[in-house]
């Protein structure tokens, strides 16, 4: 079928209405523009005088040489920032590097301080630090350094107690006293005492003071004496 063609009057009416529509549409958008405008309006003028009260304070601190002065200060440190720029990246770096590490690390730490904290070597440590201080409340700084000398000899003392063969004897002289039963004991004449030294106990501590009494014969030797 054949279409019907449209006279001049026709197609300039058609025309009309498709501009019509177009002008319709333009209407709506700027019916919707102006509506957003007004809007918006408080809002951009809140804003502006906030600006403007802001700028206003730094009005007197604030001068545009100032601001040259640092973009061309800016300028010159370019090199100075790019390396703290590599160094940042560098630092970004090693902490990927080492989180995972620390991740495992720092609940091992935690556990190992909670262990020392249940055992008391904190308490300790504060312990000893309040000793210290009550040394330093009660002496001055020259006499706490004369009696250094005095710290290292019993230092000294101390190292020779550790000695196993010498905390052996000190047990067992210690021990003695416990074993003795004072109540038992008798008054002795000469010749009780001749008869008790046939046993082997007594012939014993015989010999063992006799060698005490050598070792304390030797100190007078060692401090200049004759034999």
């Amino acid at each position: 079928m054949a279409r019907k063609k449209l006279t001049p009057e026709e197609m300039i009416l058609a025309r009309l209405e498709s501009i019509e529509g177009e002008l319709k549409v333009l209407r709506k958008s700027a019916e919707s523009a102006a509506e957003l405008r007004r809007d918006l309006a408080p809002i951009f003028n809140s804003a502006f005088r906030i600006m403007m009260e802001e700028m206003g304070q730094v009005e007197f601190g604030f001068q545009l040489e100032d601001l040259f002065a640092l973009l061309k200060r800016g300028l010159r440190s370019i090199r100075n920032i790019t390396y703290a720029l590599e160094q940042l990246e560098n630092l970004v770096g090693l902490w990927d590097a080492m989180e995972p590490m620390l991740k495992s690390s720092v609940p091992n730490l935690i556990n190992y301080m909670d262990a020392l904290e249940r055992k008391g070597v904190f308490r300790t440590y504060k312990a000893m630090l309040e000793v210290r201080a009550k040394v330093a409340a009660q002496y001055g700084p020259e006499e706490i350094a004369a009696m250094g000398d005095g710290f290292v000899l019993f230092l000294g003392f101390l190292k020779k107690l550790s000695n196993p063969e010498m905390i052996q004897f000190l047990n067992q002289l210690l021990d003695i006293p416990l074993e003795l039963e004072l109540e038992e004991v008798k008054p002795l004449g000469p010749l009780g005492a001749l008869a008790a030294l046939g046993s082997k106990e007594a012939r014993q501590g015989l010999g063992v003071m006799l060698e005490l009494t050598k070792a304390v014969g030797k100190l007078k030797q060692g401090n200049g004496g004759r034999a």
